[in-house]
């Protein structure tokens, strides 16, 4: 599982107002080590953050899909 960063970007953008910390809460992650992820300074392959998004898609309707590729 790899994260779309660019989608979950604008995800981020239009749902918590570019916040990446307020994102980072809902999904239960450390806000640093997601920042890192997000702008590219980590792998995007982070079983944790993965499973994470997937659980919040879940939670609001959302197409996993949309933010997760299964390559």
């Amino acid at each position: 599982m790899k994260i779309k960063r660019e989608a979950l970007k604008a995800h981020i953008k239009e749902k918590f107002r570019n916040n990446q910390t307020w994102f980072a809460e809902e999904i239960a992650v450390d806000r640093h080590y997601f920042n890192r992820v997000l702008n590219g300074r980590e792998k995007a392959t982070s079983p944790k953050i993965c499973n994470n998004i997937i659980e919040y898609c879940k939670r609001n309707d959302l197409d996993y899909r949309s933010f997760i590729s299964l390559e």
